[in-house]
């Protein structure tokens, strides 16, 4: 069991809501399986601006999760956030020290580090995401950049939300070398574009639990030359996973990468190795399959 007392060093997710979140039950057990004298909690945040003057004046505090919806609005109120994060326009992760906040993005590190992981072959290859929010920004940047010698060739973003799938393509456009194409998310680009793409990253909430059926990228446009990774990871096997798999396609699951940020997360924390192991365990046993 955790000991708690005055030397005990405090970490925690912040957003509105939190009820939800598993990281509580992953970093805890991670830090009890190394005997480390740390806590994570989860704290509803409504005033950011008041959270941040907390983590500020508190003794104590490392390091900070951040989630929906601060992780763009908290960037102004940090001492530095590196580059990557910077780029991207978000943050999920805080290090405090000494009463100063530098911020960082693990899911980008997170998703980039599945993917590879995960078997999928990135260089020269063209890569299909489909959506374009938070979770797709923070991919398409990792993706972008990564070193031209084993970058990808080019990447296509489909997505129902027209500003926000053109802000996506024109900021990675601008602030990287990547060719980027987008388009709204209909039959017929997803037919076309797949069908020249080696990569599918799918980056919308549809086929989470409780509709584990749902899905908005049909079967029968999966090819066996796909790697194809689901960021949704409750169930663990999505729709598309299991078609995918059926298909012929190489599939890597979303909870790969919400392992993999959580892992960024710790060691930036910690300075220590997570034990992957246990943390995996503990979000295989929470989610529907």
């Amino acid at each position: 069991m955790l000991s708690i007392n005055a030397h005990t060093r405090l970490c925690a997710v912040i957003g509105n809501p939190v009820e939800h979140s598993l990281s509580p039950a992953i970093h805890n057990a991670a830090f009890q399986k190394l005997g480390l004298n740390y806590v994570y909690l989860a704290f509803r945040v409504e005033s950011l601006p008041g959270a941040v003057a907390g983590m500020r004046a508190l003794g104590n505090l490392r390091g900070f999760s951040v989630t929906i919806p601060h992780k763009v609005s908290i960037i102004p109120l940090l001492d530095e956030v590196d580059p990557t994060a910077r780029l991207i326009g978000s943050v999920n992760t805080i290090v405090v020290e000494q009463g100063k906040l530098t911020g960082s993005n693990t899911d980008a590190s997170g998703a980039l580090r599945a993917l590879k992981e995960g078997g999928a072959m990135l260089k020269g290859q063209r890569v299909l995401m489909v959506g374009s929010g938070g979770a797709a920004r923070a991919i398409a940047f990792a993706l972008a950049m990564e070193p031209p010698p084993i970058r990808i060739e080019g990447l296509t973003i489909l997505g129902i939300l027209d500003d926000e799938r053109r802000t996506l393509a024109a900021d990675v456009r601008t602030k990287t070398s990547l060719h980027v194409e987008e388009g709204p998310m209909t039959d017929e680009a997803l037919r076309e574009t797949m069908r020249d793409s080696q990569v599918l990253i799918h980056c919308t909430p549809v086929g989470m639990h409780p509709k584990v059926t749902d899905r908005c990228v049909p079967a029968k446009f999966l090819e066996p030359h796909l790697t194809v990774m689901d960021i949704v990871y409750n169930p663990l096997d999505t729709q598309l996973l299991k078609d995918a798999k059926a298909a012929g396609c190489r599939t890597i699951r979303g909870i790969e990468m919400f392992l993999n940020q959580a892992i960024g997360q710790f060691e930036l924390w910690t300075g220590q190795k997570a034990p992957a192991d246990v943390m995996r365990a503990v979000l295989e046993s929470s989610f529907s399959r």
